[in-house]
């Protein structure tokens, strides 16, 4: 099995609650709060069912009436009342569904704030083992689920119950021998159906997990485009989805031939039930003298009691597709918030802007340890550039300061204060992040500078640009900072989106800069630019970068030498290269043992 696939199942993993269990839930949650809509809504379709059930009741003087020559007069009445109930009925139809649908929508929209409220709260670790596509199937398709089963169950015990119960009394009323027949063959049918259940429940959960496979392969797609043309991987992807497509094709193909097999089970009660009516109605008319009219009246309410007896005998499945969209919503958001809000710890309170670690350790998986005992200090008002070999923990490090993962052991403190007991607003307030993996939010370069400080200035704005090397290109485009980045910035050049960034941590103003290889895929003219920039972001502040290009951080106040998970050299560059250690093997690697690095010089004083 995939990483992929047992991620996937991992999600759906835990044992599903109970139907009457979730169904509670539901209500205590998402109706409870709606109750006077609901109730609204229920008093509609009593007015709905009652009329329904007169309806029936009124067809006995009808027939009576008929075989009466005296008695056109009262059935032109009794015309006239039938058609108002009719109407009656008609417009609290209208009404039922006009609030039910409106209920419905707030719910599924608090049911989407909500989730997405919770994702937000998760730390790393909980979007590392998901793919994306999960949780836009859980937001876009399962928060459905809710609002559907609600209104399923509403409309069920407040339409077909009311309805059902006023019939069965017209019934009872008309010829209580008919009643107990009809009665005792209908639950035959609730029986049968019973036993799909667990097959409609099976597909729609087939259904939603294909669903989401294939909003992952039309991602990926999209995403890596350049990839699938240049590898010729059309083939590929192209089965990928053809696949999710069949899985999703069966799963609904098998929910709608469990769905459908309801409708022969109920008609082949109900036509059993109605046959033994008929048979003994006859006899009792014909033989025994009964009242036609009470038996046409019968009748009229037994067939109409066939519609909403059939939806009641078929709700459970009816149930389970909303319930397990739920059980998808409830996956998430029974998942413990690690980033819950934490008003109560004291804010972070930089000083000077030291960061040190003390014997930290910190592993991805068990025992593999990416951090193992590091120890290390950040000046304040330096930069210190934290080079070594790939998976050495440089970016883990980084991830670290700003609480994307805690430590296993050991501490990280800034100025002191241990940054796992202060106010995670407060710490990342502090910190400006700018990482080689750029990522620019849909709309233009203005709205993408300002949200490193929202509700800046126009001139702000403009002024970090400017600072950030970015304003003269921004210019040089026909609407300037109105212009569209495209998804993920696209319609920039690698170069243009790190000034952007850049541009946006200068904004932000904060004492703590981190640099996550922010040169590493830029061609050698976007990297003088961008360094000038970043050269400028550093004057004054705390500077962590990690670079593998050495050229960028020979003018770095500090070099740390981060191997294994432990610091195992610091100092300048000059001492370093003194040392002949790994710095140096590093060095000699990139530029040869005779040659030094071209440096780049800031246009801005240290």
């Amino acid at each position: 099995m995939s990483d992929q696939s047992k991620s996937q199942s991992a999600v759906s993993a835990p044992s599903e609650p109970g139907s009457i269990a979730m169904l509670r839930r539901l209500f205590l949650e998402h109706g409870r709060p709606h109750l006077k809509s609901y109730l609204f809504a229920g008093l509609f379709m009593a007015i709905g069912a009652a009329a329904t059930s007169v309806s029936a009741w009124l067809l006995k003087p009808v027939l009576n009436r008929m075989v009466d020559p005296s008695g056109f007069a009262d059935l032109r009445w009794l015309a006239i009342g039938v058609a108002g109930l009719f109407l009656l009925r008609g417009l609290a139809t209208y009404g039922y569904q006009v609030v039910l649908s409106r209920t419905g929508n707030r719910i599924v929209a608090g049911v989407q704030r909500r989730l997405y409220e919770h994702l937000l709260r998760q730390d790393m670790r909980f979007f590392q083992d998901r793919h994306s596509t999960e949780f836009m199937t859980r937001l876009a398709i399962a928060a459905n689920g809710v609002r559907d089963t609600l209104q399923v169950v509403i409309t069920s015990t407040g339409r077909d119950v009311l309805t059902l119960i006023g019939l069965i009394i017209v019934m009872i009323v008309q010829d209580p021998i008919m009643a107990v027949i009809a009665l005792t063959i209908m639950p035959v049918g609730g029986y049968l159906l019973g036993r799909l259940i667990r097959r409609v429940r099976k597909a729609a959960r087939r259904s939603y997990d294909g669903s989401a496979r294939i909003l992952e392969t039309m991602q990926e797609t999209v995403l890596g485009i350049r990839i699938v043309k240049s590898f010729n991987l059309e083939a590929i992807m192209r089965k990928r989805m053809s696949d999710s497509v069949r899985e999703v094709e069966r799963s609904v193909n098998s929910m709608a031939s469990g769905m459908a097999v309801s409708s022969p089970i109920s008609d082949a009660v109900a036509g059993i039930a109605i046959g033994a009516v008929i048979f003994y109605g006859s006899y009792r008319v014909s033989i025994a003298g009964a009242d036609a009219g009470s038996f046409f009246s019968f009748i009229a309410a037994l067939l109409l009691a066939y519609e909403p007896g059939k939806k009641l005998a078929r709700l459970n499945l009816d149930l389970q597709h909303g319930l397990t969209g739920a059980r998808l919503i409830y996956e998430v958001l029974d998942t413990p918030a690690s980033e819950s809000p934490q008003e109560h710890l004291p804010k972070l309170d930089v000083r000077e802007g030291r960061i040190v670690f003390e014997n930290v350790r910190f592993a991805y998986r068990d025992r593999e340890y990416v951090l193992d005992g590091l120890d290390l200090v950040a000046a304040p008002n330096a930069t210190t550039a934290l080079v070594g070999p790939s998976g050495g923990g440089k970016s883990t490090l980084i991830a670290m300061i700003q609480r994307f993962y805690p430590p296993g052991e050991g501490r990280i403190t800034i100025d002191g204060q241990d940054i796992a007991s202060v106010n995670l607003v407060s710490l990342r307030d502090a910190i400006a992040f700018v990482s080689q993996d750029v990522f620019l939010f849909r709309g233009t370069i203005r709205d993408n500078i300002a949200l490193g400080r929202p509700g800046a200035s126009e001139a702000e704005i403009m002024d970090a640009a400017r600072m950030a090397n970015a304003h003269d290109f921004i210019m040089g485009f026909s609407t300037g900072y109105n212009t569209g980045v495209g998804e993920q910035g696209a319609q920039l050049s690698g170069g243009q989106r790190q000034r952007i960034a850049i541009a946006r941590a200068f904004l932000k103003n904060a004492p703590i800069i981190l640099l996550d290889e922010p040169t590493a895929a830029l061609d050698s003219e976007s990297e003088r630019e961008v360094q000038k920039a970043l050269d400028s972001l550093q004057q004054g502040r705390t500077t962590l970068v990690v670079a593998h290009r050495l050229q960028t951080i020979v003018n770095s106040d500090r070099i740390c030498v981060i191997e294994n998970g432990k610091a195992v050299e610091n100092g300048t560059h000059e001492e370093l290269i003194a040392a002949h250690g790994t710095y140096h093997a590093f060095f000699a690697t990139q530029f040869g043992e005779t040659t030094s690095p071209l440096r780049i010089v800031s246009s801005a004083p240290r």
